[in-house]
């Protein structure tokens, strides 16, 4: 725990051109028009009281419709039944509603959506529409770009139901729905000197995702901190490491590593 805060305190203390690719949330702005990108997450995390490691496999497919709308379509796998298998999928839509651009720096909203169907077993009062749960979520997001660093907040709310026949919200009708909060700053650490787009670079990162059940009222908080490389300008590698630092929801494994791996085509249609 002691590290963490050291971790976070460093992170928060950076000031000082940035790009707004966080691995844990989606930033306000959207990805390039006309392109499309295909994505990978990697979930390897740690099941509480209990040796076994969860592994969560989720390709994406991402398409940038306009400058100011993208959607996208996953598939979710688990070895959750010992055998990694299908579970279900999801459609998630960003629309960029505001943008104020100036110079090395500018401030964007936005509104996004998803949709989730899932038909593994209900095993946590957490909810989860990235492959836990079936249901929807919707929510704001802003997020401001100042030379070097980033900083995005975001509020949705999450509706829950369901997961198939025989895989029932079991928690209550009331405990169905959740509030979500996060907040991420990152900073662009190399290059210190830009000469040109097929420059490596290096991001640094750190996210605090919570939520609240609107009917228990029971919570978690989490911090994520992360690194990324950025290929090209084109693809990019992201390994982090998510880790509770207080619950009081029913949670089978919140900590663990994740890693993403995307490349993007640009001017694709």
């Amino acid at each position: 725990m002691k590290q963490l805060l050291i971790i976070t305190i460093l992170f928060s203390s950076i000031t000082g051109k940035a790009q707004e690719l966080f691995s844990a949330t989606e930033p306000a702005s959207n990805r390039a028009a006309r392109s499309i990108g295909v994505r990978v997450d990697n979930l390897i995390m740690d099941e509480t009281n209990s040796s076994k490691t969860n592994y969560h496999l989720i390709p994406e497919l991402m398409i940038g419709v306009s400058k100011k709308l993208m959607i996208t379509g996953n598939v979710f796998f688990s070895n959750r039944t010992e055998r990694l298998k299908y579970e279900g999928g999801s459609v998630y839509a960003k629309y960029r509603f505001y943008s104020k651009d100036a110079m090395q720096r500018h401030y964007r909203m936005a509104l996004f959506g998803r949709l989730s169907s899932n038909n593994s077993d209900i095993h946590q009062e957490e909810i989860n529409m990235n492959g836990h749960n079936t249901g929807f979520e919707s929510g704001i997001v802003a997020t401001q770009l100042l030379k070097k660093v980033a900083v995005s907040t975001s509020v949705s709310y999450l509706k829950a139901s369901d997961n198939g026949k025989g895989n029932n919200f079991f928690y209550g009708e009331k405990n169905e729905t959740s509030i979500n909060a996060t907040f991420s700053v990152g900073k662009l650490m190399l290059p210190k000197e830009y000469k040109g787009f097929r420059q490596a670079n290096l991001n640094l990162m750190v996210e605090f995702l919570s939520q609240v059940n609107t009917g228990s009222s029971k919570y978690y908080f989490d911090i994520a901190p992360a690194m990324q490389l950025i290929f090209n300008s084109q693809s990019r590698l992201d390994i982090g490491y998510r880790k509770e630092v207080k619950s009081s929801l029913l949670r089978t494994a919140p900590n663990g590593f994740f890693i993403r791996i995307e490349t993007n085509l640009f001017n694709a249609f």
